[in-house]
């Protein structure tokens, strides 16, 4: 939508802005033009630096010296100044980020979200039953919204009754109404007020009501901060973990689950493979992640001098780490990296980060997008998109679909 993007610069030069709308649509053109032109790209609108290729984002990612997170991981916050609230481990450094991460890791282990496989699998095979024998569906409204809230949902311990209104204001709270920087500072404060106002009910009757979730393992976690006092977290910290956990947590999922039933519904041949060979399933996955990163801009605050190609970032600037552009880098992935192949070998990709703030959630949403995949395969194995029905979302943190429509056969 040109009459809702910002103004851009005269010049031959790219021209990169996270808030466009029509860039947000596809990025990868200009992300290939600032890899290949611009390695360190700055924009004066906004004032942002930007590193798009992977030696230059993976380094990033690992330099949490330099390149701190303290001050925010989205341009608007950071360039705003809002303080983060505790227990936001994405918006915290060391010391107090590994005393943070390392309670979270205690309650969301790979074991822990591995056993709930069958329950998540229960729940997709329910939901993909009820379509049998439709033309066509949403998918994202049948599956890739409602699953993750579902198993976020369970593992926090909220009612099924009350998950869909809570995954409503996170969606509202995430988009773009146009293609400008948003207001932080009211939306840190609304978020605020949004996370007692969605959890702050359940963690008062859960404090005395304990059960086997995560809520319950947060209120009872005793541990030692990063001034050595022995203690339980504050009202305000468990909110803060629990807020992440089911933001973090549903909009990654679902935007995973939409690009991978997008790009197999563009790809036929690469979808009877995986329907002739389910094994295939997890590299599609991780291929998929690979290809289009649901979240793939990560924003950090230049903490000392920095230099890249020749120039000095200086200390106080924003620089934006494209981690989805990296992930199509042909210096790491060689001349296909803008193919979509299921059978590439993949070390790693830096579509979950990478370092200190490696994605908690990385295998949960895994095995969410993994089991989706599974269980549309065997119900349906032939499907085309239909992108004039489809609605792509706008958001400065995500990128994927808000709805995708799906042909049937």
């Amino acid at each position: 939508m040109t009459d809702q993007a910002s103004p851009r610069p005269a010049g031959d030069g790219p021209y990169y802005d996270p808030y466009d709308f029509d860039i947000d649509a596809d990025p990868h053109p200009v992300w290939k033009r600032l890899r290949d032109e611009c390695p360190l790209y700055y924009n004066e609108q906004h004032d942002f630096w930007a590193l798009s290729r992977w030696d230059d984002v993976e380094a990033g990612l690992k330099d949490h010296h330099r390149l701190i997170s303290g001050r925010g991981t989205v341009l608007e916050f950071l360039k705003a100044g809002v303080e983060m609230p505790p227990g936001m481990i994405l918006f915290d450094d060391p010391p107090r980020h590994g005393v943070y991460r390392g309670l979270l890791s205690r309650v969301f282990t790979p074991k822990r979200m591995n056993s709930i496989e069958p329950q998540v699998r229960r729940y997709c095979s329910k939901a993909l039953d009820d379509l049998r024998g439709a033309e066509r569906f949403d998918v994202i409204e049948a599956l890739g919204a409602p699953m993750p809230m579902r198993v976020i949902g369970m593992l926090l311990g909220i009612p099924e009754t009350d998950q869909q209104a809570i995954r409503d204001r996170i969606d509202s709270g995430l988009k773009l109404e146009s293609g400008e920087m948003p207001n932080a500072a009211a939306a840190q404060s609304i978020s605020v007020a949004a996370a007692e106002g969605s959890y702050g009910e359940y963690l008062d009757w859960r404090a005395k009501n304990p059960s086997d979730d995560v809520m319950t393992q947060l209120i009872q976690a005793e541990f030692e901060d990063h001034t050595g006092v022995t203690r339980r977290l504050s009202r305000e910290e468990i909110l803060g973990y629990i807020t992440l956990l089911s933001g973090a947590g549903n909009e990654t999922t679902t935007k995973l689950i939409g690009w991978t039933m997008l790009l197999l519904g563009q790809d036929p041949d690469q979808r009877r493979e995986i329907v002739a060979d389910p094994a295939l399933v997890p590299n599609t996955i991780e291929e998929a992640l690979r290809y289009e990163a649901p979240s793939p801009v990560q924003a950090r605050y230049v903490n000392e001098n920095i230099e890249y190609h020749g120039t000095v970032v200086p200390k106080g600037s924003a620089i934006l780490l494209l981690n989805g552009s990296a992930n199509r880098d042909h210096r790491r992935w060689g001349e296909s990296a803008d193919e979509f192949d299921i059978h590439r070998p993949i070390h790693h990709h830096l579509s979950f980060g990478y370092g200190l703030h490696f994605c908690l959630g990385a295998a949960l949403a895994r095995l969410e997008a993994r089991v989706a995949l599974d269980e549309m395969l065997k119900r349906f194995p032939d499907w085309t998109v239909n992108l004039e029905q489809s609605e792509q979302a706008h958001t400065s943190t995500v990128r994927g679909w808000d709805k995708l429509m799906l042909a049937i056969g």
